[in-house]
């Protein structure tokens, strides 16, 4: 029997994803093995060096796609919001696992919540997303860059140094940290960003991997991958990639004719004084199309002057592990983060 090698990077939450993802396969009688690619993203944490490039969206993707592309790994998993929107060629997203909680959650001092935070408080979060969307609440918070892994960001907040952090409650649950979160945001106040909370598998296109391929085909969770369509089609038709402060969620409701998509997405200037909210609904079948055309009806009320907002402090913006910008030296080592 062929064995199956599956990359990973070696952050502990990305070989806790492969290991769910092979688990899943052994399940079903295969043989995996996890083979750890290091990208440059995680050469450049280890060095604390910034990204400043808005097209370094993807940057902790590219080496397992290389790796991919070079025959070393037959499949790799991705945490999907870290994926560009644009196809890769010679490789195929096969398969998207049923979806994680894909909300932000505050990990904050004394048990507060966000709102329960005296304001000056220093709140660490490395997305402009999650910072737009909180100035927006008013709530006369300081909004500061952090970098470096759960157990970095969450240590910054019992030493003082911040009074709390924003993190993905998904990345949480998927490392059994469920238990160090004091407020769980409801999307109405922080929508997450395109994709978070799923995990993407992904293999070599053609004929060549077609039995590795209809493996894959297994594992897709077909409401899951509709309602990330729908997201990444806002992100795609507004062109702001993980860099613009965009929040998108997708859920799959009950409508008058049976189960469809309802959207919702908000673009924001950088400093959240100005915002676009929509919806919409529509068919399951049609996911990318109901998505394109919110983000069409974002762009004709002004949502790309709101993305192109030009206000950041100068110089200092780096990336997430999303391919966010973000006002902090320092740098993630963990997805879904």
């Amino acid at each position: 029997m062929r064995t199956l090698r599956l990359g990973t990077r070696r952050s502990q939450l990305a070989v806790t994803q492969s290991t769910l993802v092979a688990e899943m396969l052994r399940a079903q009688g295969h043989i995996v093995e996890l083979v750890e690619i290091v990208s440059d993203g995680d050469r450049t944490q280890a060095a604390n060096t910034p990204l400043t490039s808005a097209n370094s969206t993807g940057v902790f993707v590219s080496a397992l796609r290389d790796a991919l592309h070079a025959k070393e790994i037959d499949l790799a998993v991705h945490s999907l919001k870290d994926l560009p929107t644009y196809p890769e060629e010679g490789v195929e997203l096969v398969a998207i696992l049923p979806r994680e909680d894909p909300r932000d959650v505050i990990v904050a001092r004394d048990g507060l919540t966000l709102g329960e935070l005296p304001p000056g408080s220093r709140v660490g979060t490395g997305s402009p997303r999650r910072v737009a969307q909180i100035k927006a609440l008013g709530l006369g918070l300081e909004l500061a860059g952090i970098r470096g892994n759960v157990d970095t960001r969450i240590g910054k907040v019992r030493s003082g140094e911040f009074d709390a952090v924003v993190l993905a409650r998904a990345g949480l649950a998927r490392i059994d940290r469920l238990d160090e979160i004091t407020e769980v945001l409801d999307p109405i106040q922080v929508l997450p960003a395109p994709g978070q909370g799923a995990l993407a598998v992904e293999c070599r296109a053609g004929d060549a991997d077609a039995d590795v391929r209809k493996i894959l085909t297994s594992l897709d969770d077909s409401p899951t991958r509709a309602a990330v369509e729908a997201e990444r089609a806002v992100l795609a038709t507004l062109e702001g990639g993980c860099a613009a402060p965009i929040g998108t969620l997708a859920d799959v409701v009950e409508g008058e004719e049976g189960p469809e998509l309802w959207v919702r997405a908000v673009a924001l200037s950088l400093d959240g004084s100005l915002s676009i909210r929509l919806s919409a609904s529509g068919p399951l079948d049609d996911a990318a199309g109901v998505g394109r055309r919110l983000a069409e009806e974002m762009l004709a009320e002004g949502a790309a002057d709101l993305t192109d907002d030009p206000t950041t402090d100068p110089g200092q913006a780096v990336m997430d592990t999303g391919g966010s910008p973000q006002t902090a030296p320092e740098q993630d080592k963990v997805h879904n983060a």
